[in-house]
Parts: structure tokens; sequence; C-alpha cells
């Protein structure tokens, strides 16, 4: 985080007033709570799967989905606004795609926390609380953490079939420069292994790309394999499983003996022309993957920005480049295809996707690039009966604060839950025997009436 940039300082009023291209704006704009539900619709949560595009290493609001046209040139940057087919909203010209379907979806605009670190923020993401030591990226994860949604998911509401409930791909989010390495939440926690997301590693669009552990031996015939899953069973049944293990074990054999799964994971099966619309890149083919896995049963995937080895949206320098060039034209392709394919599929209304990284960017630029900020940032949200052409809460004249509606991460973790018709306020006893909630966030009912 800049130290130079609002250290410590709350917003003032003049921050949080609105110009005059915002009133505007705001009288155009589908702002939640201010628009009128038509008569007899009666929007409501639908998903029965949802899909997470992770921008891991914390993308510019400012550059993306808040633009400020109007601001500075030391704040708004170098990218032009472009209007979209929604009046009055305004997202960031490298988005053109997006742009054309503002209609699908709503951006929340207010997310915020106190959290400058890369690894912490993921777990209060993922799992709806905190992380056991915030503001670091010095711990890694651990059986003490909490469970993470698809854990909680898998527990909770699991899909029918052979399926895995939650899947990762294409790898598990960590950061070369945290001492933790990997980032905490992305795991079963303390609820156990055997909840763990099913991870994929690897590249999806990648010649020959194979999913490792969904192929039997050669020289165990599936009948073999089919009688040990029974024995499993039988065994979980006769007494207590511990810490999942069991579970897991079952799972493993439902995995390698179903060819529904090998053929869910199998992007071959894809005609060219769809591969090619989401983009011959790794990001592309890992949405297509998602999309592939919640219509075969899958319940939760979470796609996570690759390991490109170039920071991810981690730009404290060289920022209109990289997103110019490397990152938002493949972050605006593939999210664009997945939604008109989940729609021209018939599966938009049930899958929710979300779009949202770990935190947002400095309002000011600084030696061409903008540094952590979580303070405020954008979400992004579609399908699951979301209303979309709307936008939930707003930044001040700069992008550095909520001015109204602030989101936490725990409120998103919350909204997800939501969606799939799973009460966050659910309690659930931890590793300690302590009753708790799902989450400490509460849900953003508004976006759905």
């Amino acid at each position: 985080m800049s130290p130079g940039l609002f250290p410590g300082r709350k917003p003032s009023c003049r921050n949080l007033c609105p110009s005059r291209r915002d009133v505007v704006c705001a009288g155009t704009l589908g702002l939640l709570g201010s628009f009128v539900t038509p008569v007899g619709a009666t929007p409501r949560p639908s998903a029965k799967s949802v899909i997470v595009l992770f921008m891991w290493g914390g993308p510019s609001h400012l550059d993306t989905w808040d633009p400020k046209p109007d601001a500075p040139v030391e704040i708004r940057g170098q990218f032009g606004a472009v209007q979209t087919t929604v009046p009055g909203l305004r997202i960031s010209e490298h988005f053109p795609r997006l742009a054309t379907r503002a209609t699908k979806y709503a951006v929340v605009r207010s997310m915020t926390h106190t959290d400058p670190a890369h690894l912490s923020p993921v777990h209060h993401l993922f799992t709806g609380r905190i992380a056991p030591k915030p503001n670091s990226d010095a711990d890694g994860p651990s059986r003490a953490d909490a469970p993470c949604i698809g854990a909680v998911v898998g527990k909770l509401a699991a899909g029918v079939g052979p399926l895995p409930t939650a899947v990762t791909l294409p790898w598990a989010v960590s950061h070369p420069a945290a001492p933790g390495g990997v980032a905490p939440g992305q795991n079963g926690g303390w609820m156990g292994p055997g909840f763990d997301p099913f991870l994929v590693s690897g590249d999806p669009n990648a010649p020959g790309f194979r999913v490792s552990g969904l192929t039997a031996p050669v020289d165990v015939p599936t009948n073999r394999l089919a009688g040990r899953a029974e024995l499993i069973r039988l065994l979980e049944a006769a007494g207590k499983p511990t810490n999942g293990i069991t579970g897991l074990r079952s799972r493993a054999l439902d995995l390698l003996s179903s060819p529904t799964v090998a053929e869910a994971f199998d992007l071959s099966r894809e005609p060219a022309a769809i591969r090619d619309t989401y983009g011959r890149h790794t990001h592309g083919q890992s949405c297509l993957l998602a999309r592939r896995l919640v219509e075969a049963g899958s319940r939760m995937v979470t796609v996570n920005w690759p390991d490109d080895r170039q920071s991810f949206w981690d730009t404290h320098g060289n920022n209109f480049p990289s997103l110019r060039n490397r990152l938002m034209p493949p972050a605006d392709q593939g999210f664009a295809a997945l939604l008109d394919d989940l729609e021209t599929r018939g599966r938009l209304r049930d899958t929710l996707v979300v779009w949202v990284g770990e935190f947002g960017r400095t309002p000011r630029v600084e030696n061409g690039g903008r540094q952590h900020w979580p303070r405020c940032y954008s979400a992004v949200l579609a399908g699951g009966g979301i209303r979309g052409g709307v936008v939930y809460g707003s930044s001040d004249r700069i992008g550095a604060y909520p001015a109204d509606n602030p989101v936490s991460p725990a409120d998103l973790t919350a909204t997800i839950y939501h969606a799939l018709g799973i009460d966050p306020e659910t309690p659930i006893t931890d590793r300690l025997g302590r009753v708790q909630a799902l989450t400490d966030g509460k849900p953003l009912r508004a976006l759905w009436g």
C-alpha cells in the first residue's frame, strides 16, 4: 500500500459529494434502492450453481468498473470510459464486450475492507470471516481456518451425481513475494480435507490438457473399482468418518469410476468455434471448463486468475500497459463469452457468476502504477435471478471510499449463500465446539428485488 495516499484518513464531505455527472447518471441508472420492480415481477434467488471469477492480485476499480472521467488525470488515468447498453452506466473502454452486455449484470461499486495484504483478504472473501491473522501475507492455509464456501456447500447442499460439488481451477492462488505462499481460505479448513474443493492444476488451453486423478490404473478393472467404492460406503455407514477422510476416499473412487466425470473435464468435446469464442488463453478456457462443470452437476466452481508469472493483477508498476495488453482483453472475452453461453443454453438464471478481486488499487497513479487499496473497489454479479443493468452502491468522486451502501467481503460471501438458497445465518459448530453463523456478512437481497 502507498503510505503517502490518504494514510488513515476517513472520507471527507468533499470526497463524498457526487459530481454533476454522478447526479445525471443516478437519474438514468437503475440504482438499487431507487428502482421500481415491475408489477407482477417477483425476482428471487434461483441459483443452483455458482462460478466465481477471482481476479487474483487486485484489479484497479478505476480502470475497470468504476472510471472517473471527470477526475484529474492523476486519478482517472490513461483510459477512457465508454457508455454501455445501460443508459448512464460507463465502464472502461478496454471492456468492449462487457459494455455491450451490461443488461446482464449488476455492478457493486462499494466493496470495502481494511486489509491491504494479498493472502488474508482471500480468507475473508471465501469464508465470510476475517482471517486468523489479518493484514498479513505471512500465514498460509491451516486446518484452523474457517471452511471456504465450496466446503460449506458440499456439507449442506451437495450436488447430485459423481461430479465434485466444489472445484477450484486452474490453481490454488499463491503469491511468490508472500512468505505464507498459498492464500488461506481456499479449503475445508476445520471441516477437514474431505470437504476440500477438487483442485484442477494445469492450463486448460494447453494441447492435450487432461486432469490428473480421473483415470483408473490400467491394471484395475472398472468392476473392481465399483466394489471398492461400495465397501468404503459400507464401512462409512458402520462407523464415524474421521475429519472427512473416508468420505474423501469414496469421492476419489467415484471420480475414477465415472465416465461422466471424465467427460465433463474434457474440453476437446467442445466445438472449436465455442472454444474460440471464450478465447484460446488460460482464462478463457478455464471459464469454459467452469461452464461444463456446473452443467454437469458441480455447484461451486472457482476460476482463479492463472499463474501468469507476471504479478497477476498486482499492477504496482506498468499499470496501464499491463491492463490494456495483458489483463483486460482475456478477462473481457472470457466473462462475456461465459454470460452469452450460459444464457444461450438456458443456464444463466440458475447460475450465479461473480467477478471480484481481493481489493482495488489506489486512486492516485504513482510511478506508472497503482498500489493496494482495500478501502473501495468493485465486484460484478450476474445470473441466479440477479437484476441486470443496475449499480449497487457508489464510490466518492475519486474512488477512494464508498459514498453509500458499503459492502464487505463477508457480505459478498453471504450473498453467494443466499443465491444458493442457503441461509447465511445457518448455525455451524466449529472445531472448538462453538456455534456460529456461516458468515459474518449480510446478503445483498436488494440485488433480486
